[in-house]
């Protein structure tokens, strides 16, 4: 095997601060492609994504050896003096600092933004909360669900005749972050220009916000309110899941002209390609029920690999829904290294996604599963700060790290 990359961020520091998943996930995208991130964790106890997760074998969370990939695990008392100086002196030598504390925290232990750059001018540092730093709202605890319900997407997720449903996923967190680590490589841009960093100021309900597609000038302009619509597009079809022999289901997505008439070829049904009632796009929207129940009535009569083989063959858009399971045994995945495996002390080979996107010449890697609590006190605290065993031990003793 070839070595990995270092990565295009191998340079970078970065010093993650907060919890959970909304500023941590930033964190994880730039360890991904090499910046040494060291992550500061409350001393005993650490982030609480050690703990979370649904199945927890060997009593361990199989959320944090994802989420802390590639990091350095530092304990650190923020809520010290101490702590605080310690922190300090460990930023004054970084390139980015990320957080998803409530606006106001960081300021009052003296490590907000303005406080920070007085040390350390090409500072860039990413702060993650649900409502932003400044707004009426700014001062609220903000979840990712909140933020979700207020961005819009709950209230189009799910079935007409139920109450708005969550993605399945911590959708909101995850999309902060996402444009959180935007604006942090933006900002690196122009520091490259001008030698200072800046803030970057990412909130969860605007990321949702942002992937709204055309809905507010459908509310303002046209007067239309989205509602949820279950499995399908309003007015765009075909487009749904349909049933196949066995009681499984697949997606076949064929709205536009062209697509739909190679679906309709493939189906033996050329005639569906001159009916005036799917003949072009507008019409197939409009008796979008009638064409479903066509299409489901014939994948339901062959079986999944079958159906399938003849629409890929055709040139339409078609798959199945997967599951965990469904990507392990998928040679597509396997190809392109979609998933990883990382050793671990007490769960073996741990599988994760892949690093995206795919870069030719400077790729991105998954180095490490998550830390141990302050694995890496050692690392920084000596090699970095230049601290002695026993200057260690003395601040451990008094619950600083």
């Amino acid at each position: 095997m070839t070595e990995p990359s270092p990565g295009p961020l191998s340079d970078l520091r970065v010093v993650e601060m907060g919890q959970l998943l909304a500023g941590p996930f930033c964190g994880q995208l730039l360890a991904d492609f090499g910046a040494e991130v060291i992550k500061l964790e409350a001393p005993g106890v650490g982030d609480p994504m050690r703990q979370w997760g649904r199945e927890k074998p060997h009593g361990r969370s199989l959320w944090w050896p994802v989420v802390a990939r590639g990091k350095k695990s530092v304990t650190c008392n923020l809520r010290s003096e101490e702590g605080q100086d310690l922190a300090r002196r460990i930023i004054a030598d970084a390139d980015i600092v990320v957080e998803n504390f409530r606006p106001g925290t960081l300021e009052r232990w003296g490590l907000g933004f303005e406080q920070l750059r007085e040390i350390n001018p090409r500072l860039i540092m990413a702060r993650v909360t649900g409502y932003g730093q400044n707004g009426p709202y700014a001062p609220r605890a903000g979840f990712g669900s909140i933020g979700e319900a207020m961005g819009g997407i709950r209230y189009v997720t799910g079935n007409p005749d139920q109450p708005p449903s969550r993605a399945g996923i911590s959708l909101g967190d995850s999309l902060a972050a996402v444009f959180a680590t935007i604006g942090v490589l933006s900002a690196l841009h122009h520091r490259e220009r001008s030698g200072r960093g800046q803030l970057v100021d990412s909130a969860i309900y605007e990321a949702v916000l942002a992937m709204m597609e055309s809905l507010l000038p459908e509310w303002e302009i046209g007067g239309y309110q989205r509602e949820r619509t279950g499995s399908v597009l309003p007015n765009i079809a075909p487009s749904n899941v349909y049933p196949t022999a066995g009681g499984e289901m697949i997606l076949v997505a064929a709205n536009q002209d062209s697509v739909f008439s190679r679906l309709a070829t493939a189906m033996g049904r050329t005639d569906l390609i001159e009916d005036p009632r799917y003949r072009d796009h507008a019409s197939r929207g409009v008796n979008m029920e009638e064409l479903d129940g066509l299409i489901g009535e014939w994948t339901a009569a062959q079986k999944t690999d079958e159906v399938l083989d003849i629409l890929h063959e055709a040139g339409v858009p078609a798959g199945r829904i997967y599951t965990a399971r469904d990507m392990f045994a998928d040679p597509h995945f396997a190809a392109r290294e979609a998933i990883v495996r990382l050793a671990h002390p007490e769960l073996g080979d741990i599988p994760m996604a892949g690093v995206v996107p795919k870069l030719s010449d400077t790729p991105g890697s998954v180095r490490h599963a998550g830390p141990e609590l302050g694995e890496h006190n050692s690392d920084v605290y000596g090699r970095l700060l230049g601290l002695s065993d026993a200057d260690r031990d003395a601040l451990a003793a008094r619950g600083t790290i």
